[in-house]
């Protein structure tokens, strides 16, 4: 049996709205884990992916690496990261929700201020796999006001959906909204703030996974992460790895094809 890590398996579970539609059974974002700095397995997902234009990965084989980080409440980590990005001349993505932005405008305002992404983690984080289509919609809409309110930023077009779950509805109402799905091929459990093992952990962890072409989450209420940050990054230069933004990566597969380049 493979081991995926973040729960590959599907959960089939066949739900209904209050209007009687039916949903499709769902999906935890996941991959076949491998420590040969090689492009991990996903499996079925990759035709899923392709159909939609979504990204895990960077397939061109380039030394490319795009930073992302998941930021749903802050722990007082997040400006030690972008005074590191800033230092090191780094892009990066940060995948906000509502409860950020209303709590940390200011940081929100110097992520973009300082040349970073402001990607949409939605507004109240729910499961997108158990709403209606006009609820995904509200859910990114409040948010990508939100954004707008506190920084130059005024449109978002990146997701990352909540907990990582997906299905095919989910992944065609996004692209009808103008939205590219953005999961990752690179990424280890750093979220528990109450079972952090030192940074030489987080640095570890990278190393052994990254690959050419890689999408790695963080998450910033890490002190693991952003104490190895620094590290992370100058090893990864001297490995001859160029830390490229998610725009970068969208222009260069000339939208909508995406990865596939069909």
């Amino acid at each position: 049996m493979r081991k995926f890590i973040y729960s590959i398996m599907a959960v089939m579970l066949l739900v209904t709205f209050t209007n009687g539609t039916s949903v499709e059974a769902s999906f935890g974002w996941g991959y076949k884990k491998n420590n040969k700095n090689e492009v991990p397995d996903i499996g079925k997902y990759k035709e899923v992916l392709k159909k939609y234009g979504a990204y895990f990965v960077d397939y061109s084989g380039d030394k490319n690496i795009y930073l992302t980080f998941d930021n749903g409440y802050e722990q007082g980590h997040t400006e030690a990261i972008l005074d590191v990005l800033k230092e090191e001349d780094v892009p990066a993505t940060f995948f906000v929700t509502g409860h950020y932005v209303e709590t940390e405008p200011d940081l929100v305002k110097r992520m973009v201020d300082d040349g970073h992404i402001i990607g949409n983690h939605s507004y109240h984080h729910p499961d997108f796999t158990i709403i209606s289509k006009e609820s995904i919609q509200k859910e990114l809409e409040t948010l990508e006001e939100a954004v707008a309110e506190v920084s130059d930023q005024k449109e978002l077009k990146y997701l990352r959906p909540p907990r990582g779950v997906f299905n095919d509805n989910t992944l065609k109402w996004s692209n009808e909204l103008g939205y590219i799905h953005v999961f990752w091929s690179l990424a280890f459990a750093d979220w528990n703030v109450n079972k952090q093992k030192g940074w030489e952990y987080a640095y570890d962890q990278v190393m052994k996974q990254v690959h050419p072409g890689a999408i790695v989450l963080l998450h910033t209420v890490s002190s693991d992460n952003a104490e190895a940050l620094a590290n992370i990054i100058k090893e990864l230069k001297n490995q001859g790895y160029t830390f490229k933004s998610l725009d970068e990566l969208v222009m260069k597969d000339n939208l909508p094809k995406g990865i596939y380049g069909l």
